[in-house]
C-alpha cells in the first residue's frame, strides 16, 4: 500500500482520454489552439496546431500538427510552408499574420496512421496520426456524408459507376 500524500477525489479530475490514433480517412476539423515555439534543438521555430474533429464517430477527438516554419533544413521549412498554405487555402484566408486567424474555421484534414517504430532519435514510439494534407470543405475528393469522414479503402457509393471490388479482382462479364 502506498500513501498518496492526501485524499484524491476522482470526481474532480477528468479521466484519461483515448489517445489511440483515429482511423485513416478524411475528417472535418478546426484548429482550436496554436503556438509558435522554439524547436527542441533551439535552431528554429515551429507552429504547433491542435485540431478538433467536428463530426462522425471520432467527433471531439484531437489531431496535432507541427510546422517547422523556421528551420535550418530548407526542405523541412518548405514542407511546413506548403502545409500552412494548404491550411490557408482550405479555410479561405490567404494572408495571415497570426495563427489565431486560422482558429475555429472548418476544413478537411486527410489523416493517415504512422505505424509504431523507432524514431530518428532512437526511441521507440507507438502508432500515431499523421496529417497528409488539408482541403476546403466540399472540394474535389473531400469527405461527404458519413459524419464528415471518408474511411480509407471505403467502397464507392452505390450508383457511382465504379465497382466495389479492385480492378484486378474483377471477373469478365
Amino acid at each position: 500500500m502506498a500513501f498518496l500524500g492526501g485524499p484524491f477525489d476522482a470526481s474532480q479530475v477528468e479521466p484519461k482520454g483515448d489517445y489511440s490514433p483515429v482511423p485513416p480517412g478524411e475528417y472535418k476539423v478546426q484548429i482550436v489552439t496554436s503556438d509558435f515555439v522554439e524547436t527542441a534543438n533551439r535552431t528554429g521555430h515551429m507552429l504547433k496546431l491542435e485540431m478538433e474533429i467536428l463530426e462522425g464517430d471520432q467527433s471531439g477527438r484531437r489531431l496535432y500538427d507541427r510546422l517547422n516554419l523556421d528551420n535550418p533544413n530548407a526542405q523541412a521549412q518548405e514542407i511546413a510552408q506548403r502545409t500552412l498554405s494548404a491550411i490557408c487555402h482550405a479555410v479561405g484566408k490567404l494572408s495571415v499574420q497570426d495563427s489565431n486567424e486560422l482558429h475555429m474555421l472548418p476544413m478537411t484534414a486527410v489523416v493517415a496512421v504512422k505505424p509504431a517504430g523507432t524514431g530518428r532519435d532512437g526511441r521507440m514510439y507507438g502508432a500515431s496520426n499523421e496529417i497528409k494534407t488539408y482541403k476546403a470543405l466540399g472540394s474535389s475528393g473531400s469527405a461527404v456524408g458519413n459524419g464528415g469522414m471518408k474511411p480509407a479503402g471505403a467502397a464507392p457509393a452505390a450508383g457511382s459507376g465504379q465497382s466495389a471490388s479492385a480492378p484486378w479482382k474483377r471477373t469478365a462479364a
